[in-house]
């Protein structure tokens, strides 16, 4: 199982909209989690997960901004490593 801190929070907010949640949590609404990483969103994609965790239907672009994302995310790690910010 991963930390949370690994996890982006998917959140259904009282207007009925989908997005990333982007306050730590704390958005109103249905939330759900996924980690990111290519695998983990294909399998959400192809099982549905988010559907039955919404009750609608998902729109290509929720996984596209999560695409959009992990690679910005792992562009900052990139970055971090080059000036020596992350240790290991």
């Amino acid at each position: 199982m991963k930390e949370k801190t690994e996890l982006v929070r998917m959140v259904k907010s009282p207007d009925c909209n989908i997005r990333i949640d982007d306050v730590k949590g704390k958005s109103p609404g249905r939330g759900a989690y996924i980690c990111l990483n290519s695998t983990c969103i294909d399998k959400v994609v192809k099982t549905k997960a988010f559907e039955r965790a919404f009750g609608k239907k998902i729109e290509s672009d929720v996984f596209d901004l999560l695409r959009t994302t992990l690679t910005n995310r792992k562009n900052s790690i990139k970055q971090k490593e080059i000036k020596g910010e992350i240790d290991g």
